[in-house]
């Protein structure tokens, strides 16, 4: 069924592209993209979010529906994966060919790498702000508490299931995301095992402590545990973000945060570790993280589905590879033949 889908999806635009028809098609049914907020005990602040309602929610006011939720990347916002991405148009195809309908949330999260800063109230972030790189001022930018992570677990998925028709048990919840976001998913799903059953990666920081190729510098192959080598290998407008989140000199704030060792903490835990997926582009510069990343899950016994396709770390590839996401969170919780509750919705 997912596989169909997906071909389904591809179909569709290659389709719109051969010109008029003798027999006009009907109408897609469409899905709605609203506008929202939510206070945030974590950060001090409201939050901007979109929220993608399927298209049967208006026409079926029983119904609830699972809810995955989509984080974006550095220097980004809410709007990246409706506005860049065409999740709404995905998500609607999806529905339309494979009866796949969720409810889809992408929140603001600001340059804060979806974790607990490892200094809270930092004063640099006010200085450090890049202005105009997310078209967002100091005021709301940088938040009183910068705990991102509980802002997502807690706080917005409190808000979507006290405001919308979901079904609020983890297991109808996945989460995904692209670089910083790829990294929030699944260090989000990891940490949090009583809210997400299944988080999924598109180009992700996955391995934080090989740092990135850049200006010429090639891929490290071993994690360094020295504060001045692992800045240096990330180029100097991620290092003022890397810094306030992860740590300016402490390497253990690097090393909490690192997804395989969150990992290794769950499993050790007991705790109920969640699906996962991971893709990256053959010409990203994340190729190696994400390797890497893949080689320590398996090795732990993490459950990992993983895929490398033709491409960089871009819009292009991002686009092409979401509707395999959104098609893989919803065999984990939407599947079909799912029966939702009919309970009375929120007012």
């Amino acid at each position: 069924m997912i596989r169909l889908a997906l071909l389904l999806l591809v179909a569709a635009p290659l389709a719109a592209q051969v010109g008029a028809r003798p027999h006009p098609l009907p109408a897609m049914p469409r899905g709605t993209v609203v506008a929202d907020s939510a206070w945030s005990q974590a950060l001090g602040i409201r939050k901007r979010i979109l929220v993608y309602l399927p298209p049967s929610y208006r026409s079926a006011p029983p119904r609830r529906y699972a809810v995955a939720y989509y984080l974006h990347g550095h220097s980004g916002s809410e709007g990246d994966w409706t506005r860049a991405g065409q999740l709404a148009d995905v998500m609607d195809s999806l529905a339309a060919r494979a009866t796949i309908e969720m409810i889809v949330v992408m929140p603001d999260g600001d340059d804060g790498w979806w974790t607990t800063w490892n200094a809270l109230g930092d004063p640099e972030c006010s200085r450090l702000h890049r202005a105009g790189a997310n078209n967002e001022p100091a005021a709301t930018y940088c938040v009183p508490w910068p705990k991102y992570d509980e802002w997502v677990a807690r706080d917005l998925v409190a808000h979507i299931d006290s405001a919308y028709r979901t079904v609020p048990s983890r297991e109808r919840r996945g989460i995904a995301g692209l670089s910083m976001g790829g990294y929030g998913a699944v260090a989000l799903a990891l940490r949090y095992d009583d809210v997400f059953t299944a988080g999924a990666s598109h180009s992700g920081v996955l391995a934080p402590l090989l740092g990135m190729p850049f200006d010429g510098r090639p891929a490290a192959s071993l994690e360094t545990l020295d504060a001045d080598s692992l800045h240096a290998r990330w180029p100097a407008w991620l290092q003022r973000s890397l810094g306030l989140a992860f740590g300016w000199r402490d390497i253990y704030g690097w090393v909490a945060r690192d997804p395989a060792r969150l990992a290794i903490r769950a499993k050790a835990r007991g705790a109920r570790l969640p699906a996962l997926r991971a893709d990256v582009g053959l010409d990203d510069p994340l190729l190696e993280q994400n390797r890497a990343f893949l080689r320590e899950a398996r090795r732990i016994g993490l459950d990992v589905e993983y895929a490398e396709h033709p491409g960089r770390h871009d819009w292009k590839y991002w686009r092409a590879h979401v509707g395999e996401s959104l098609a893989w969170l919803s065999s984990r919780i939407a599947p079909p033949g799912l029966v939702a509750p009919t309970v009375a919705p929120p007012p």
